[in-house]
């Protein structure tokens, strides 16, 4: 089936100014943010965009305030004194919306920007995959909100169709019954070629789209152009359309300049939350997986310049998925301290590999998959740090030190490394499930050897010398058993050249569990 979303960006002109996710994460702060802007107050002091002097969007506060569509500046300044004024940027608008573009990519390889702030998404192969139009209409209007713009989504089985339910905000049409019926109701003055001939329509009594459809073809296009007629073909289904798709670039690197200067690290995670779902998008479209990413956080330039502050985020397994990402940098950005207030953020992808296919196990890993358990290791070394948490690394060697090795657990490891195991006839042998890092030496009392209460040797000696090209070691090792039946693992040193009265010294090393 086919089936195109409609995303309509109102207040685009004025989001670009304002984005909703930096009021919101000033809010949310009580005002904790520097500069003289929206975060300074904690609230919205009233926002306009004027283009050829005139207003053409404004934020409720304006609108409360008595400020009007088409009104002068003058007229706003002596309504709200205190009110910012900006003109119009269309050079933010087309960021703005290739960043939207970008992060829909995660949804269909077919996204096409269409005129007056609207893209649309083929999504007819992508409903199942995502659990159908509801979900996924849910999903991108998480994915608006968090990307900072206010959205009208709309759905429809023609691309002009949903183009018009998106701009009149008149919901989903999932069939071409509906989306006839829908869009009868819908003004003439919503086709961009028939808003020349507004006062002629008018004067005709032709208001909505069934009363134009109503009229001789041949006299409106005529008096309209073709252009007219091809648009409300293209809507109903009766003429076919081409797009440009938007095509990811080869590699990712993103930037969002902020609107004021932000001075804790956690209020950076809504802005960073933007970037990562630019970047999610990219990797989808380039079927791809990230292993580490970069975020900068760029400081004052000029004469009070400063070195962007890093933060790098290394994956243990590969990942495209936004959510795992976020919960990342927010354990990184918990834990930063700002040297200096930041202007901007900046997003790198620097490690990639293909995208790993989906496993074809039929029934799931008890306790998780491979991947559940990487990310909880991630988030572990987010928040603990990476030289807290570590994988074991054992080597060829008898000498239990040496065998008995920990790293990072995001230092990579060779196959040879992994593949190297003890000789067969250790593993016959028992081990204790903890050794301890440096041995402790026991006390003697009645010949025996000591630990909280005499230790009882229960079991016969295994004789370890090894380590001659190193540190050699020549030692008798014991299970020994306590009063409280706890089991340790003891063991003498050899004594050698030292005559017959060296007495032999004890050391704890393990203990079972």
């Amino acid at each position: 089936m086919r089936l195109w979303i409609g995303l309509y960006l109102p207040q685009l002109p004025l989001e670009v100014f304002s984005p909703r996710w930096f009021s919101e994460a000033a809010g949310a702060a009580g005002g904790a943010v520097g500069g003289d802007g929206i975060g300074a107050v904690g609230r919205d002091p009233g926002s306009v965009v004027l283009e050829q002097e005139r207003v053409i969007a404004l934020s409720p506060a304006a609108h409360a305030a008595g400020v009007l569509p088409g009104m002068r500046r003058g007229g706003v300044l002596m309504l709200m004194p205190e009110a910012r004024i900006e003109l119009r940027s269309h050079e933010r608008e087309a960021e703005a919306m290739g960043a939207v573009a970008m992060a829909m990519l995660q949804y269909t390889p077919q996204v096409a920007l269409a005129e007056e702030a609207t893209l649309l998404l083929d999504i007819g192969a992508s409903l199942r995959l995502f659990g159908g139009i509801r979900r996924l209409c849910e999903r991108v209007r998480a994915n608006m909100a968090a990307l900072g713009f206010t959205a009208c989504i709309a759905c429809a089985p023609t691309a002009r169709g949903a183009w018009l339910l998106a701009r009149r905000n008149a919901g989903r049409a999932l069939t071409m019954d509906s989306l006839v019926r829908r869009l009868d109701r819908l003004p003439v003055a919503l086709l961009p070629p028939a808003r020349p001939f507004a006062s002629w329509f008018e004067g005709i009594g032709c208001r909505r789209l069934d009363e134009l459809r109503r009229l001789p073809r041949p006299g409106l296009q005529r008096r309209c152009g073709h252009a007219l007629l091809d648009m409300l073909d293209a809507a109903y289904g009766m003429r076919a359309e081409l797009f440009q798709w938007v095509a990811p670039p080869e590699r990712f690197q993103a930037r969002l300049e902020l609107f004021d200067r932000l001075e804790q690290a956690d209020l950076l995670l809504a802005g960073a939350h933007r970037l990562v779902l630019q970047m999610t998008g990219w990797l989808c479209a380039r079927q791809l997986a990230v292993e580490r990413i970069r975020l900068s956080l760029d400081h004052e330039r000029g004469r009070m310049a400063r070195p962007p502050t890093l933060v790098e985020v290394a994956l243990a397994e590969p990942t495209w998925r936004d959510e795992h990402l976020l919960r990342l940098l927010r354990e990184r950005l918990a834990k930063l301290e700002l040297e200096a207030p930041v202007i901007g953020i900046g997003l790198e992808a620097q490690q990639l590999q293909a995208m790993a296919p989906p496993t074809d196990s039929l029934f799931p890993d008890p306790g998780g998959s491979e991947e559940d358990r990487m990310r909880m290791i991630e988030l572990l070394v987010a928040r603990l740090g990476a030289e807290n948490v570590l994988q074991a690394l054992p080597l060829a060697d008898y000498r239990p030190e040496v065998a008995n090795a920990w790293v990072p657990v995001q230092q990579k490891v060779s196959a040879a490394a992994r593949a190297a195991q003890m000789p067969p006839d250790v593993h016959s042998l028992p081990r204790p499930s903890w050794l301890l890092a440096k041995p402790i030496a026991l006390l003697m009392r009645d010949h025996r050897p000591f630990y909280g209460s005499p230790l009882r040797v229960a079991s016969n000696p295994e004789r370890i010398e090894a380590g001659w090209w190193s540190q050699t070691q020549t030692r008798d090792y014991f299970i020994a058993e306590g009063q409280d039946h706890a089991l340790y693992w003891i063991y003498r040193e050899r004594i050698n050249g030292t005559g017959d009265d060296a007495a032999p010294r004890w050391f704890l090393h393990g203990l079972f569990g």
